[in-house]
């Protein structure tokens, strides 16, 4: 197994610090699956005793923290709800309060960087929840909860300002860019 794709498949899964299919690991390197599997078993291997792990749950892996590291991990968490939400924190989940249900791709588009740290934080506070998309199930993506409406002292996702003009706007926006991406054009 070449330390490479080793290299490959580690950073990998750290950037999209969520499950991965072996599948898509395995087209995305440009491998076979069954390299893949040996590269998870020497990955594995060589996390060993260190503070991440590597986790398999089918035919999806995902890089988790150390077990007996939790206590540092809590310690983390109580500091990161402490802090205010930051202009990353608000601009994240405005996004996703306006939009409704978005995945990371689509999110990380409209702001224009990485927002792998702002969902976490939001995660972490109850704001949003990762779900499944209604009409594809393998996509994955994100939404408001109703801790959210409390945090806002809203009723209901309606009452924030503008909501039914930005729907809109949004509508108009996400027509536009799929007839742009047309390849038939």
């Amino acid at each position: 197994m070449t330390k490479d794709l080793i290299s490959k498949l580690e950073a990998a899964l750290f950037y999209l610090a969520e499950p991965i299919s072996l599948v898509y690991l395995s087209k995305v390197l440009e491998v076979s699956k069954k390299d893949i599997e040996s590269a998870v078993v020497e990955l594995s291997s060589e996390l060993s005793g260190r503070g991440v792990r590597l986790v398999q749950h089918e035919d999806e892996i995902m890089l988790v923290t150390a077990p007996e590291l939790s206590g540092l991990i809590e310690k983390i968490i109580k500091e990161d709800r402490e802090r205010d939400l930051g202009r990353a924190g608000i601009e994240t989940l405005s996004i996703i309060a306006y939009k409704g249900f978005v995945s990371k791709k689509e999110l990380e588009y409209i702001r224009g960087v990485n927002s792998q740290y702002a969902l976490r934080n939001l995660l972490l506070r109850g704001l949003i929840e990762r779900k499944n998309s209604d009409t594809d199930g393998r996509m994955v993506g994100y939404s408001i909860t109703m801790d959210t409406l409390r945090f806002l002292g809203l009723g209901s996702i309606s009452e924030l300002p503008e909501y039914e003009e930005s729907r809109k706007q949004l509508e108009i926006t996400e027509e536009a860019v799929e007839e742009n991406d047309d390849p038939q054009q």
